[in-house]
């Protein structure tokens, strides 16, 4: 069931068109505007002061606090008014004064924003960009056009991701990393540019990794930062880990898939 502006849960200070589909559990707080392609699923919240435009699919369950802009078109002087999208999944929290804006036709034309992220504020996805789920992004993290983040990723306040980057999944960035190679998964750095330190064992184990698996881990560790390896050598040093670490099976296949589609431009971060 669809309603707009007549909804219940809809301040009498609100702009909602009439062209915009909200479940009739949506609440939109004062002075929010919700433009004609908009639609929003069940128990979402909107808080006060919001704008979302565009082409923009917000699913189930989600916090989006006052003062968010959604769906506005990219900053890219290319864009010439494509229908392009921003997909927004069930049970994020978005925190005060984040920009997502849709994707472009340089791309796949959507930004795209998984489940059961909890975004703080003042946080900028720009055009194209795809994130996983259960990710959380601190203050003020900045993703250029076209980043990928994968699931479980944590970013540290202030962490700058230029334009393409692939950040990984478990990866961590301490506060104020700045990113210009892709960030494999599991890795965690810090600087500017940033710099592999560690792996992110602590959330591994909070995550019910088993100690093989986190054995396997470290082994990556040491292949890809402790051996003076180059990046092929790394990954076939990585493939055979599997013999000793079965149960890590899953974990070498994604960090190798990973390793496959980095560019011998980009790099990842050493």
């Amino acid at each position: 069931m669809t309603q707009t502006v007549s909804a219940t849960g809809v301040h009498p200070t609100a702009l909602v068109d009439a062209k915009a589909e909200l479940d009739s559990s949506v609440s939109v707080g004062p002075y929010s505007i919700i433009g004609p392609n908009v639609k929003v699923g069940a128990g979402t919240t909107i808080g006060a002061h919001c704008v979302i435009e565009g082409h923009t699919t917000i699913g189930r369950d989600n916090r989006i606090f006052q003062f968010n802009s959604l769906g506005a078109i990219p900053q890219d002087k290319k864009y010439a008014g494509e229908p392009c999208e921003l997909v927004i999944g069930d049970r994020n929290t978005i925190r005060e004064f984040c920009t997502f804006n849709i994707g472009s036709p340089g791309d796949n034309g959507v930004t795209r924003v998984g489940n059961d992220n909890w975004i703080m504020a003042y946080v900028h996805l720009a055009h194209d960009c795809m994130v996983g789920n259960n990710t959380v992004f601190a203050n003020n993290t900045q993703l250029g056009g076209h980043v990928h983040v994968d699931d479980w990723v944590i970013l540290g306040g202030f962490t700058v991701a230029h334009q393409f980057v692939r950040i990984g999944a478990h990866s961590f960035t301490a506060m104020c990393s700045l990113l210009f190679a892709d960030l494999p998964p599991f890795v965690m750095c810090q600087g500017q540019p940033a710099q592999a330190r560690s792996m992110n064992f602590e959330g591994l184990r909070r995550r019910g990794f088993s100690p093989e698996r986190i054995s396997a881990v470290k082994a990556m560790h040491k292949a890809l930062y402790r051996e003076d390896l180059t990046l092929e050598q790394a990954r076939g040093q990585i493939a055979s880990l599997t013999e000793k670490h079965p149960e890590a099976e899953p974990d070498v296949r994604m960090m190798l898939s990973f390793l496959e589609q980095t560019s011998p431009q980009r790099g990842i971060v050493r």
